[in-house]
């Protein structure tokens, strides 16, 4: 069951419905709604997904929680989640709203003026921190020339979420090699790529240790910066108790050489990781993957 809701969450229904009702229901009741709907889903412990959340929290929270703790941080985490998406859809073609709800932090604030202006390049990354669509959105509109590098294999609710995202003039290319020498060039000829860096990659050969344990994530940012000579930032929002989302990056990562080239990779993965790690140690319910980024971990679960 849980996998089928999985699926669902994935297409078109799964993007529809919330944007139907983020577009026809008032901030209010959104808001109570939301909550509503991410009880209940909280709920089914036996779900693929609330399993996953669970056992992600768990080895965030260093695998020291009651099973009432956890059950608590999982509820949290889906709560927050569909608040994000409620804001999301409810102001997706409201700009003036939009900016209304995000702050930056001053350097964030210097960092998007410098390549909007086209003054600075750089490889955005990002843990599935808060309100991410929102903030990449609110980038775009600011004059950021982003080139977002997406799930490799999206499905039909990926799709039109990418279609989102086209739609303010972000670029999208699922990942693959051609569209990584592509962003590649891009960053040569100073034009910012921006990527997630926290969901799970079964299939890597790299797996750095995040939270202190060994993770199968997707190191293509690594590659990029590697190849091109360009600095990463991590960035991430974070919702205030007055519903702000407030934007903070990171300082500029540079990349370290390494005894060889695997070595090297893990090591400066592992160092985007640990900027990750801080950002999500501060709201740790505002971490929304639904992946387990730690299969193993859920045979410890209480």
């Amino acid at each position: 069951m849980g996998l089928a809701v999985q699926e669902m969450i994935n297409n078109r229904l799964g993007v529809a419905l919330p944007l139907a009702l983020g577009r026809l229901t008032p901030p209010r009741l959104g808001h109570r709604l939301a909550d509503w709907i991410a009880d209940r889903v909280a709920r089914r412990g036996g779900w693929d997904l609330v399993q996953a959340v669970s056992a992600n929290q768990w080895v965030v929270a260093g695998a020291d929680l009651s099973r009432k703790a956890l059950d608590e941080r999982v509820r949290c985490t889906f709560r927050h989640t569909a608040r994000c998406l409620y804001d999301y859809y409810h102001n997706l073609n409201k700009p003036s709203a939009m900016d209304g709800l995000i702050a930056y932090e001053p350097n964030t604030d210097g960092l998007l003026t410098a390549m909007s202006d086209g003054e600075k390049t750089a490889i955005i990354v990002g843990p599935h921190m808060s309100n991410f669509d929102f903030v990449a959105r609110a980038m775009a509109l600011r004059g950021v020339p982003l080139m977002a590098l997406s799930f490799s294999e999206p499905g039909s609710g990926y799709q039109w979420q990418n279609e989102l995202r086209r739609s303010c003039g972000i670029e999208v290319a699922p990942a693959s090699m051609a569209s990584v020498l592509r962003a590649a060039r891009r960053l040569r000829a100073g034009g910012p790529v921006i990527t997630a860096m926290d969901r799970p990659l079964p299939e890597s050969r790299y797996h750095p240790r995040f939270f202190g344990r060994p993770a199968a994530l997707s190191v293509m940012h690594v590659f990029l910066a590697l190849k091109t000579d360009v600095p990463i930032y991590v960035l991430a929002a974070t919702m205030r108790d007055d519903g702000l989302y407030v934007i903070k990056a990171s300082e500029p990562i540079e990349m370290l050489p390494g005894p060889d080239r695997h070595a090297q990779v893990v090591h400066n993965a592992e160092r985007v990781l640990a900027v990750a790690e801080d950002f999500i140690r501060q709201a740790p319910c505002q971490w929304s993957m639904f992946y387990p980024v730690w299969p193993g971990a859920l045979e410890e679960l209480p």
